[in-house]
């Protein structure tokens, strides 16, 4: 394998994606790739990924580098960070059978990655997974005993000029199958308008599928200046402690913002803002509830959506994979009945018309003299 193009560099996949275009070699340090960012990736179309940490470790089944492979995307793994001290943004790089080359100059080498080599680390995974499961669970629990009084005792919330009070209200993450997802409830959304809130960047998914986000909340990391500036209201997901290190972007853009202080991620801050406000119904997309998510994200535990979820679950609608229920293909026997249905009244239009009688006389004469009957 032999490849040559401009390198994007940068540690936070989602940040990176961001500048990359077609063509060009991601650089990333990721360990345990995830499928958000691997569609993220496969989006902009690299030449090829070179990854600083190993894109699947084995201690538990990811597919996001399984899908980059798929994709047709070379994956270079476990280059180590040395690239990123050697190589500068827009540098042309080569890759010569997983050795990193720039200005000619050998860089790094790593391992090209196979489909089967991936394969073999989800076995691996798989069989790890109880043990991950047990750690994850205790961590859980251990944190939750702290955050429950926090949780869900009454949260003193921002003051909002988006009524949610008897409203549905449409909480939208950049999660897994999100596109897919929000088109499968488009319909929902123009029937029932709910009040649309993008969690970071949420936001921006919303706004992709046509829709303006009513309130933005999250440490305002991942959402774009585009969403920012939108007329959304802006929620700053803060430390329990007041520090909101989010709220300086905001400011620094002009824009007026509040801040909501609470444990957890923000996500959860979203739907306590929503549920405290009283809305009649939760509809949740792409969030974050299981605990292959929440290791994906980096997290060792989900003390906080646990607690969340228990206190708002009896409005809760996950509407999380709906997109994979069912999907609608036109059946030939159904076009078929279609196309009869629509030509029976026409025919029945001609045979009773009068203008079109001496007309069908003659189609019925030619064939007569065609067939020689």
């Amino acid at each position: 394998m032999h490849l040559k193009g401009k390198a994007r560099l940068d540690k936070r996949t989602k940040n990176l994606v961001k500048r990359l275009r077609r063509n060009e070699i991601a650089v990333i340090d990721h360990d345990d790739i995830d499928e958000v960012a691997a569609a993220s990736l496969i989006e902009a179309h690299p030449q090829a990924v070179v990854n600083a940490d190993l894109s699947i470790t084995g201690k538990y089944p990811t597919n996001g580098v399984l899908n980059i492979l798929k994709a047709g995307i070379p994956v270079i793994d476990g280059v180590g960070p040395r690239v990123f001290e050697e190589v500068k943004e827009g540098a042309t790089v080569e890759i010569r059978d997983g050795e990193i080359y720039c200005n000619r100059r050998f860089i790094c080498k790593g391992k090209v990655l196979g489909i089967k080599d991936v394969e073999e680390k989800l076995k691996e995974a798989r069989h790890n997974l109880t043990e991950e499961l047990d750690r994850f669970v205790e961590n859980t629990l251990e944190y939750a005993k702290k955050e429950k009084g926090i949780l869900l005792n009454n949260v003193t919330l921002p003051q909002l000029r988006t009524r949610i009070k008897g409203r549905h209200v449409l909480i939208v993450v950049r999660g897994k199958n999100y596109k897919e997802d929000l088109k499968a409830i488009s319909t929902y959304i123009e029937e029932e308008k709910p009040v649309l809130i993008g969690v970071d960047g949420g936001a921006d998914a919303l706004l992709e599928s046509g829709y303006k986000p009513d309130i933005i909340v999250g440490d305002m990391d991942s959402v774009s200046d585009q969403a920012l500036k939108c007329g959304a209201e802006l929620i700053v997901h803060a430390y329990p402690d007041g520090r909101a290190p989010g709220l300086e972007r905001v400011q620094g853009m002009d824009l007026p913002a509040k801040i909501l202080p609470m444990p957890g991620t923000s996500e959860d801050v979203a739907m306590i803002l929503a549920y405290e406000n009283g809305a009649e119904l939760l509809v949740a997309v792409g969030t974050h509830s299981n605990m292959l998510d929440f290791l994906e994200k980096g997290r060792k535990g989900m003390a906080s959506t646990f607690l969340v979820r228990l206190k708002v679950g009896s409005i809760l609608v996950d509407a999380k994979g709906v997109s994979q229920l069912y999907r609608q293909h036109l059946r030939v026997k159904y076009l078929l009945q279609l196309l009869v249905a629509a030509f029976i009244p026409i025919l029945v239009l001609i045979w009773v018309s009068p203008s079109t009688k001496p007309l069908l006389r003659l189609i019925s004469l030619q064939l007569k003299l065609l067939f020689n009957l």
